[in-house]
């Protein structure tokens, strides 16, 4: 501990001793099966904080002795966090990864041990990091060995030769073990990155292209089958994505819609069709590109109310841009409207740099930036690759937050694991984000009420020296701090 660190504690346990505060451990109480209390009778009673940071062996590291006291006026000076329980706004779905052809290609190409290993980092909430909101793609995508679709036989408008027998080799039990490791409580949502080939205007499933219009019913339709083929393997979604990065003509797996192409597939095609054969229950995601011209996306959307009646929100990229307003701006004008970070990774992959530490402060930043801009959730890409950032058909390889080294049989995980283990191991699904008010441009916080009453504060330090700050929240206080370099997560009981 510092001198300066020494001092200031020093003064706050002056004044929080002589205001009748005792130590954390003797005032926790058990508040787990109550219902959320009102803002006055909210007992600021204990914190704990975990910590990763850069230069130390520090990985969710615990430390729980606080002082808590009185606290009526924050210093404008003093970095402080500012929480408002009584305040409260986007309920959170949950934070994950995508559980992707090649992160299953790469799993089972690791030792079993390493496998058991993997699940439990991932998707255990006490000794992992509680993964409960994951991605996978219909059909092939970038990140496959090989481009494929469920139906490649020309006209096949009924669908007649529809098969995920490719699905059944890794990518199926990879996620049905994910399921099983949560014990059933894994929300999956998927997406197309394009139709078969023989549906598009193109006649390749690369290089975007369009539907044509006499597929619309079939493409919709073979969401249907989707859904119904992986339900008879144990598996079910809670929702989907239109499309992919609609904007993009990409050399891998596209396709195009317009704003008004996408609204008009899902008013009269996909909406329709999913609710007739008893799935209008899905979450329909519209966009699911980047920040940039979300707005215009859902708007064109959103204002036919015969398109919006079937959509629950918007999903949105960091890849051009960050535009974090974005995120408020669509929030704001729609607020009975969703938004969903549904994709994300750093590149290009270089083996060499796997142990650079801003690779997970680009995922904290962002993190706590969609979160205060009220996002309901938020999912990474590849959640497991191996040490050529692939396995990718197309060689446009990236990290993921664990490689797996598939000759030496090891795991690294990367800073951005535990900078989304800071998220996603204590933002329960069902918190909601309280106002967290930083004084301090440099202190990057976000704070969340979980339903069992507990307050999570995720604070990040990017700077190169420690940040030594108060949080407040009242009339009470304590005084913390992060190393440089740091994230923690304050759980406040």
């Amino acid at each position: 501990m510092t001198i300066a660190k020494l001092k200031l504690f020093a003064i706050l346990v002056i004044v929080l001793t002589t205001s009748g505060c005792t130590s954390v451990k003797n005032q926790q109480d058990d508040t787990s099966n109550e219902e959320t209390p009102a803002v006055a009778e909210f007992n600021f009673s204990g914190v704990t904080q975990y910590t990763t940071s850069r230069g130390n062996d520090l990985r969710f590291a615990e430390h729980d002795n606080f002082l808590i006291g009185t606290f009526p006026q924050p210093d404008e000076h003093f970095p402080t966090l500012i929480l408002d329980p009584a305040k409260r706004f986007q309920t959170i779905e949950g934070f994950g990864g995508a559980l992707t052809d090649a992160a299953a290609e790469t799993f089972y190409k690791l030792p079993k041990q390493k496998q058991d290993e993997l699940i439990k980092a991932y998707f255990d909430s006490d000794e992992g990091i509680g993964y409960s909101l994951c991605r996978t793609h219909i059909h092939s995508c970038d990140f496959s060995s090989e481009s494929y679709a469920y139906s490649e036989v020309p006209g096949d408008k009924d669908l007649d030769y529809f098969s995920i027998e490719h699905d059944l080799n890794y990518k199926i039990p990879f996620i049905r073990r994910a399921i099983e490791e949560t014990g059933g409580n894994l929300k999956l949502f998927a997406s197309p990155w394009s139709p078969p080939a023989w549906m598009k205007t193109n006649n390749s499933m690369l290089q975007g292209g369009k539907l044509r219009a006499e597929y619309f019913q079939t493409w919709a339709d073979y969401f249907v089958r989707f859904f119904e083929t992986y339900r008879e393997h144990d598996i079910s979604f809670w929702g989907l994505t239109v499309q992919n990065e609609p904007m993009a003509e990409q050399r891998w797996e596209s396709c195009i819609f317009t704003a008004t192409e996408e609204r008009d597939f899902v008013k009269n095609y996909l909406g329709p069709t999913l609710e007739k054969n008893g799935m209008g229950d899905k979450k329909i995601i519209i966009w699911d590109h980047n920040r940039g011209i979300m707005y215009q996306r859902a708007k064109v959307a959103f204002d036919d109310p015969e398109a919006s009646k079937y959509i629950w929100g918007t999903g949105f990229h960091w890849y051009s841009g960050d535009h974090f307003e974005n995120v408020k701006q669509l929030a704001e004008a729609f607020p009975e409207k969703k938004t969903l970070f549904t994709e994300g990774c750093v590149f290009p992959f270089d083996y060499t740099k796997i142990n650079e530490w801003h690779w997970g402060e680009r995922y904290g930043e962002s993190l706590i930036k969609d979160l205060n801009n009220s996002t309901s959730g938020w999912v990474d890409w590849n959640i497991l690759l191996d040490e050529t950032g692939g396995p990718n058909h197309v060689a446009n390889f990236c990290y993921a937050p664990v490689i797996g080294n598939t000759g030496t049989g090891e795991l690294i995980y990367m800073s951005s694991y535990y900078y989304l283990g800071h998220f996603s191991k204590f933002i329960r699904p069902g918190a909601q984000r309280i106002i967290c008010s930083s004084n301090n441009d440099e202190l990057l916080a976000t704070a969340f009420i979980n339903p069992d009453n507990s307050i999570a504060v995720v604070a990040m330090n990017p700077t190169d020296n420690e940040i030594n700050f108060k949080i407040w929240l009242e009339g009470k206080g304590t005084l913390a701090s992060i190393p440089a370099h740091g994230i923690s997560t304050l759980v406040i009981n």
